[in-house]
């Protein structure tokens, strides 16, 4: 059996590119019937940027901060990790959006998840926390045609992740593949 938590020893280090505008956290966490999750939010439909898209908590660097320290006050403010209860382990490759000039930096991270969420409803409108066995398998994804590109698509309940989301994602299951094959 693939055992994940050593599979994320494969991951690189959280990379600090000058161009970074944003980044996103990529919790992870062993839930009681001892499943590897990952915590991924909805937005509110009513957001300028990106309404009802399924995606990590995370948002823009302020000054003087790192991608880390972003991801995790984005977290702890998004969705309420505690601050104490997140571990980086890595990073994965930083991506832009549909906006070029909005470069992201996906900081993986070994979460401790709270008793209950509490969710800055300005930016989260639902908590997803999928099994990464379920997310491992690719007959549940999709592809489609978007504008000139093949993009990928997971559909959850509660939305639909696809994008830059879905790219993150699929990077990171495919480290998490690689590593059980070796």
């Amino acid at each position: 059996m693939l055992d994940i938590w050593t599979s994320l020893e494969a991951l690189g280090p959280v990379r600090y590119p000058a161009e970074a505008r944003a980044a996103v956290l990529v919790p992870v966490y062993r839930d009681a019937q001892d499943r590897v999750r990952v915590i991924l939010t909805r937005r509110p439909d009513h957001m300028r940027t990106h309404p009802g898209d399924v995606v990590f908590p995370g948002g823009r660097l302020e000054p003087g901060e790192g991608p880390e320290e972003t991801a995790k006050r984005e977290a702890c403010e998004e969705i309420g990790l505690p601050e104490n209860g997140v571990h980086v382990i890595g990073g994965l490759t930083p991506i832009t959006t549909r906006d070029p000039g909005n470069l992201i930096v996906p900081v993986v991270a070994k979460v401790r998840r709270p008793e209950q969420f509490v969710l800055q409803e300005e930016e989260v409108a639902a908590v997803i926390e999928p099994a990464l066995a379920e997310l491992l398998d690719d007959g549940a994804w999709r592809t489609s045609e978007w504008f000139g590109r093949t993009m990928w698509f997971y559909e959850f309940d509660d939305g639909i992740m696809w994008g830059a989301t879905a790219f993150m994602m699929r990077e990171f299951l495919g480290i998490i593949r690689n590593s059980g094959q070796r």
